[in-house]
């Protein structure tokens, strides 16, 4: 996995004198002269959080540095979901589809060809409740018809059908989260300006519900809101303004991220999410390649997507973390799809407080002094109890867990949850 060595306690204990070279409050006096702007003070931010993203900003980035000495912009990277927002768009987008009966009937009525890692149980099992609903190509009336909703509804969030049978199977688990791949390839059949528009509906549906609210997607109660975190808003923001590349790497549909992004100064060309090819105009199923093999944006894959695409890195080779110089400087994410990438950033890397075991193992360790951990912005989990990280810390690509080892072999002991 090519994870961060340790190195000396002191280090670890001293990580802004490491990271800076001086104190916090000479960086902002420097930052202040220049005019150059810093994070806003907001009580979101735990302990030094805000002040060690100032400091790094102040260190790497342009503002008040004559321009050959930052002729390559660092490159800052983001998760979407949790990470940007509260919730989850990709959630939000496929439970409006199901509500206004956007998901088409696939071809010739097979299920089997909307995803390679569906069983024959649940293909079965969708043909069951769905089939003749539709002809082929044709979108299903999901917004009135409750068995075909709840059958896709069970399928993509519990990954199982209705009768308790998997729903998933032959698929990586650090490179592939078959349901979230599932909703992109679910878009199959509309045009990019059509899922514009079904996921700028979502957009506004979910941030104008109430904050804490649900939704009915079929016969289930299902989360029916999203929020933007301020906090991270402005951290995009700051960064931007100091001559970073900011760039968000997404497990949700490619398309429907672009949409949300773009309303914190993110362009679409700067978002990477999950991509399906095209049959001319229209999406197919499909999934992109990336390394060579049918991928996502998820754990390892995420990595692959950054050195494919930003760095040129081609081949099984994309999967591996590459050089120093060729990496991102900054990372942000909330879940264990993230860890591959942000445990590739250089100077700092920010955890939001999800419990997930092998995320929190590595930032709470925390090395080589640069994991941040901060508690989600809107309604923060409470505490975990201690990470299993000496017997449960890895996930297998088959789905298993193993202890979660360091780069020297040894096991990484059990970490208590300590930012909540």
């Amino acid at each position: 996995m090519g994870l961060w060595p340790l190195r000396l306690l002191a280090a670890a204990l001293t990580p802004v004198l490491a990271l800076t070279g001086c104190s916090y409050a000479g960086r902002h006096s420097d930052a202040a002269a220049h005019n150059c702007r810093t994070l806003a003070a907001d009580p979101g931010w735990y302990g030094d959080n805000r002040e060690r993203i100032d400091a790094m900003i102040t260190r790497l980035g342009s503002c008040g540095k004559a321009e050959s000495a930052t002729a390559s912009a660092p490159l800052a990277l983001f998760d979407w979901d949790n990470t940007m927002v509260r919730n989850d768009v990709g959630n939000a987008t496929f439970y409006w589809m199901i509500n206004n009966s956007k998901i088409r009937q696939p071809a010739g009525g097979n299920w089997s060809t909307t995803s390679a890692y569906l069983t024959t149980e649940a293909a079965a099992a969708l043909a069951a409740a769905c089939g003749g609903l539709a002809d082929p190509g044709q979108p299903l009336p999901t917004g009135s018809n409750t068995s075909c909703a709840d059958e896709l509804v069970t399928v993509y969030t519990r990954h199982e059908t209705r009768s308790g049978a998997s729903a998933f199977t032959g698929y990586n688990r650090r490179r592939i989260q078959p349901g979230d791949a599932w909703a992109a390839q679910l878009l199959a059949g509309w045009t990019d300006a059509e899922i514009t528009e079904f996921a700028t509906a979502a957009r506004k549906q979910n941030l104008d519900a109430t904050q804490g609210s649900g939704q009915t997607v079929g016969s289930t109660r299902q989360t029916g809101w999203v929020r933007y975190y301020t906090q991270m808003r402005d951290l995009v923001g700051t960064l931007q303004a100091n001559g970073f590349g900011v760039r968000i790497i997404s497990a949700s549909a490619e398309p429907v991220v672009r949409v949300w992004a773009t309303d914190i100064g993110i362009p679409a060309d700067h978002v990477m999410g999950v991509r399906t090819d095209h049959d001319g105009d229209v999406l197919t199923p499909r999934l992109g390649w990336c390394g060579g093999e049918p991928s996502m944006p998820f754990n390892e894959g995420k990595r692959c997507r950054v050195n494919e695409q930003l760095f040129g890195v081609q081949g099984a080779a994309a999967f591996q973390q590459s050089p120093e110089q060729r990496r991102q400087v900054f990372a942000a994410g909330d879940s264990d799809g993230d860890v591959s990438f942000i445990t590739d950033a250089t100077a700092l890397r920010l955890v939001l407080n999800r419990n997930q075991i092998e995320l929190m193992c590595w930032a709470y360790a925390n090395a080589d002094g640069n994991w941040m951990v901060n508690p989600v912005f809107v309604n923060p989990l409470p505490m975990s109890p201690p990470y299993p990280c000496a017997t449960q810390g890895f996930d297998e690509p088959d789905g298993g867990r193993a202890p979660l080892r360091q780069a020297d072999g040894t096991v990484l002991p059990d970490q208590q949850d300590r930012v909540h």
